[in-house]
């Protein structure tokens, strides 16, 4: 049966905004869950990996509840998160009034028409977001556009192992497991089967860094999480 939150062509970004509206108020508990905590430590990890300096211009692209735009603002980075769901957006903007956190600024926008000029950041990051757009190659051609020459790219998403058998292990625990959680805690099982869904059409951590390189990125880079079951692509502006 076809998830009712997985649409290609032009309805897709209504659907995924439709699906991110009714998981908000639970998304970030969720995450905790689904991941044993551990998003937190892969989050920290692109951080590291963003090399954010103070006063660096950061985009933190379906920047959701905010979690990788806090960990750059709090390197000294000067960080806008884009997303297009205002729920999601919502719940970023009470965590930066709560903890005040300074240097960070939420905004709704479309990660496939960045609403920002050529060359504007030195860090452009998304996080469990490119698997999520109609188009992961414009996703991508955006990443670049914005970034400025010499800018770091890069891209956490869930993975496909290349392990067979570890894939069949992790696509199972996606299929059976996560669903429950999404039931459990959002009433809604649809929402969180949609990962697995959504993961099946997206090329992963390959993909994504054949397609840097078609783009003319420079120091592509894959870094497999948990024997790739989620990862992280690296690339920088020519």
């Amino acid at each position: 049966m076809a998830n009712a939150f997985y649409q290609t062509g032009p309805k897709r970004a209504a659907k995924v905004n439709d699906l991110f509206a009714g998981i908000a108020a639970r998304y970030d508990l969720i995450n905790d869950l689904q991941s044993f905590g551990l998003h937190r430590r892969w989050k920290r990890k692109l951080v590291r990996l963003a090399d954010p300096q103070p006063g660096d211009r950061a985009l933190d692209l379906c920047c959701g509840t905010g979690d990788i735009a806090f960990a750059l603002a709090q390197r000294g980075a000067e960080v806008v998160g884009l997303d297009f769901s205002q729920p999601m957006l919502a719940v970023a903007r009470a965590k930066n009034s709560k903890f005040n956190i300074p240097n960070s600024t939420f905004l709704q926008g479309d990660a496939q028409k960045i609403p920002f000029a050529d060359d504007s950041f030195a860090i452009v990051t998304v996080g469990y977001g490119l698997r999520n757009l109609a188009s992961f190659e414009t996703g991508l051609r955006e990443m670049q556009r914005v970034a400025r020459p010499g800018g770091r790219l890069l891209v956490l998403d869930f993975g496909k192992p290349d392990h067979a058998l570890w894939r069949a292990l992790y696509f199972g625990y996606l299929k059976l497991f996560v669903p429950v959680l999404g039931r459990l805690f959002c009433g809604n099982a649809a929402a969180y089967a949609y990962i697995l869904e959504s993961l099946k059409h997206y090329p992963a951590q390959h993909g994504v860094a054949e397609k840097m390189r078609e783009l003319g990125l420079k120091q592509v880079r894959i870094i497999n999480l948990l024997g790739g079951m989620m990862s992280i692509n690296y690339a920088e502006k020519a």
